[in-house]
């Protein structure tokens, strides 16, 4: 039985990154804390392939979540001086390489030019390319297979119940390469799938969007603040 909404398995996913970081900020001995946080990302790229499928604006979808980044890593830089990129700047480079996909799947679908099908996977395998030699050049959260780990969902693009499988699968082996690159306690990640065979397809009766942008910088302030006070 599928009874999980989009937004459900968002706030399981927020529930688990504030679990996370409480335990990254005020008790780092308690691994048990950071191995529940595994699920956050892992649950919450996978929301983000599917808000790149469903989104009607391709550009305000990724403009929301980049200005966000962009104003979060800001006030990082301004309070800590960390250089370190975000999940948010993650996560625009994922939703900006589904949309390249998208394009050349359309593409390969629809049109007769082999020139023209060409040139788009090209430009999908440039993305790739700049994607991960910008991970050489800076820190960025999760690394190069966290920035790709949305685009494995976006390989099947179709709503039949048997491609939803194919689309679990696929996430399932990007999971596998993260936690392969990244080791350690990361391979808890995987228990993230349990949570995904939940998944009804459906984003919920409430409009939680927005909540979820503002959740993130709220949150790690709120944490911050506490972390000062003690």
């Amino acid at each position: 039985v599928k009874f999980l909404s989009g937004n459900a398995i968002k706030i399981i996913a927020a529930i688990a990154m504030v679990i996370d970081h409480i335990g990254l900020m005020f008790f780092p001995r308690i691994k048990l804390l950071r191995i529940i946080g595994r699920l956050a990302f892992p649950l919450f790229a996978f929301m983000i392939a599917e808000g790149c499928k469903y989104t009607k604006n391709k550009l305000k979808y990724f403009l929301s979540v980049f200005v966000l980044a962009v104003l979060c890593q800001a006030v990082s830089y301004i309070f800590t001086k960390d250089t370190y990129l975000s999940v948010l700047v993650t996560f625009s480079l994922s939703i900006i390489l589904i949309f390249a996909l998208q394009n050349f799947q359309y593409v390969l679908k629809n049109s007769k030019s082999k020139l023209k099908k060409i040139l788009f996977g090209l430009i999908f395998i440039l993305m790739l390319i700049s994607v991960c030699l910008l991970n050489r050049v800076v820190k960025i959260d999760y690394g190069f297979f966290g920035c790709v780990l949305p685009v494995f969902v976006a390989l099947v693009n179709k709503n039949e119940k048997m491609h939803y499988i194919f689309s679990i699968f696929a996430f399932a082996i990007g999971l596998v390469l993260l936690s392969v690159s990244s080791g350690g306690i990361q391979w808890f990640s995987l228990f993230s799938l349990v949570i995904l065979l939940f998944y009804s397809g459906e984003r919920g009766k409430l409009k939680m969007k927005y909540f979820f942008y503002i959740f993130y910088p709220v949150h790690l302030a709120i944490l911050y603040g506490i972390s000062l006070l003690i």
